[in-house]
């Protein structure tokens, strides 16, 4: 471990502790997340998937910032994501349990999906997590990609990021679709997308999002490997 390592590391810990030595703390982030749901999506996409993309970046570069790279930008448009992520995670656990209720060979799993672990809430969330990952995941994944070329292009300044056109067309077109698709869609989704918001969906529901933006650290390390095969 490198002497930066440490320090991230000592970082980390310094940020995380408090949250779980000062109840009151907690209690306040609980408060808050339940009151102001969507700001606090924005907070911790921000902070925790941005970390994920500078991990990402020390694994490739052996370092934790490059000219560039544009930390700032990509917690902005990591924040904004994150309540996109936050309504579309809202849309499928309340819209396909009730769907699936609907069937006799389904009935009871929209009532199975708010309580205590069961197969039956296991396989809700499981089915929940397929259809998120198979409609919003693929077009999230390639928005980011867009939004994550798009901040190298103008230098990773975050002004230049709104103030500089976006030439879409030749972003899309000029992306390697080789990886996208099979890599960082066609594996990523089955093999670890799918079971991990499995998971995500059977937490309770002020766990959901955090959890979401704490797996926002392995698409940081997916890119990574992606931007090696590239």
């Amino acid at each position: 471990m490198k002497k930066q390592d440490f320090w991230v590391f000592l970082g980390v810990v310094v940020f995380f502790t408090p949250f779980f030595i000062f109840q009151e703390l907690y209690h306040f982030y609980e408060k808050t997340n339940q009151q102001l749901p969507l700001v606090m999506a924005f907070i911790k996409f921000a902070i925790l998937a941005t970390f994920g993309e500078v991990l990402g970046l020390r694994i490739r570069t052996g370092k934790y910032s490059a000219p560039n790279f544009g930390i700032l930008p990509r917690a902005v448009v990591w924040g904004f994501l994150g309540i996109w992520i936050a309504i579309a995670m809202g849309v499928y656990k309340n819209g396909v349990p009730v769907y699936l209720d609907k069937f006799q060979v389904f009935s009871g799993i929209n009532e199975a999906m708010m309580g205590n672990f069961s197969m039956l809430k296991l396989f809700g969330a499981f089915c929940i997590s397929v259809m998120m990952n198979t409609t919003f995941g693929p077009v999230f994944m390639t928005l980011h990609k867009i939004t994550d070329t798009h901040i190298t292009q103008t230098g990773g300044s975050l002004v230049g990021f709104f103030t500089k056109k976006m030439h879409l067309t030749h972003i899309i077109t000029s992306l390697n679709w080789n990886v996208q698709w099979n890599f960082v869609i066609k594996k990523t989704i089955p093999f670890f997308w799918i079971p991990a918001h499995t998971l995500t969906f059977i937490l309770p529901q002020n766990f959901q999002v955090l959890f979401a933006a704490f797996l926002g650290i392995c698409l940081g390390v997916f890119l990574s490997i992606a931007a090696r095969k590239i």
